[in-house]
């Protein structure tokens, strides 16, 4: 956790009255404080136009009309939110266009406190600088992950190695949570190091990165462990579905 992390403000224009008390429940058992402000579907965008959030959720059922309001007044924000659209069920947690604009993600909408609380330690954690490690032994490669690392929605402190024993070395002796691996590289090959890095830290959440057209290669890194597989080139649309899932959304 961040310690420069106070508090996150949370507007909750979905469901009825009782889903937003749950979630409002779930806030006040979070390790952080979280200032949560319920509204009608409806009223949403006119607190958004008021005042500022971090995260701003709305009911996926909203008129269009509605929901492309309350996102183009998030958006237009001095400092916009995370624009969260919760859906009543699970098989409708997909891509959602409203009026042109696009949300930040989908979520289903809990039911139970330990939905609530798993919604609400996601909202800490999109909040929450991750720390991330980009792994390759091109510079080039490193500085075109960064620059797309960097024009993300979400908070992170990027640190870079150049190769696998480095990437071990330096995870562990710093807290990370993402690291971006290339398959291809001298020594400890990406597939190798995830294994390693699986091994000493399961937690740490690991995408594997190549050129390479066989498929055995992502295969090997899904079994080995990885949370993700990007194939180079990759484009921003490609780092964002990656994170979304990553944070527990969906793109």
């Amino acid at each position: 956790m961040d310690s420069d992390l106070i508090s996150i403000r949370i507007l909750a224009a979905f469901g009825a009255a009782a889903d937003r008390d749950l979630l409002r429940q779930a806030a006040g058992l979070a390790t952080v404080p979280i200032d949560i402000t319920e509204t009608d579907i409806g009223n949403g965008s006119a607190l958004l136009a008021a005042k500022e959030f971090d995260i701003a959720f709305i009911d996926a059922v909203a008129p269009p009309t509605v929901m492309s309001a309350f996102i183009a007044a998030a958006k237009s924000s001095k400092r916009p939110p995370l624009i969260i659209l919760v859906a009543s069920a699970a098989w409708q947690a997909g891509e959602f266009k409203a009026g042109g604009i696009a949300a930040d993600g989908v979520v289903t909408k809990p039911e139970r406190m330990e939905q609530a609380k798993i919604l609400i330690d996601r909202c800490v954690r999109l909040r929450s600088p991750s720390r991330v490690l980009i792994v390759d032994d091109s510079a080039t490669m490193r500085s075109i992950v960064r620059k797309l690392l960097a024009g993300t929605r979400f908070a992170m402190d990027i640190a870079e190695a150049e190769e696998g024993i480095d990437a071990l070395k330096q995870i562990a002796s710093g807290k990370f949570d993402i690291v971006f691996l290339d398959y291809n590289m001298p020594g400890l090959n990406g597939v190798e190091t995830l294994s390693e890095i699986k091994r000493q830290y399961p937690r740490v959440k690991v995408v594997i990165m190549t050129s390479t057209t066989d498929e055995t290669v992502a295969e090997k890194a899904k079994a080995a462990g990885a949370a993700a597989f990007l194939r180079k080139p990759f484009y921003p649309a490609d780092i964002d579905a990656v994170l979304y899932g990553i944070h527990g959304l969906r793109s």
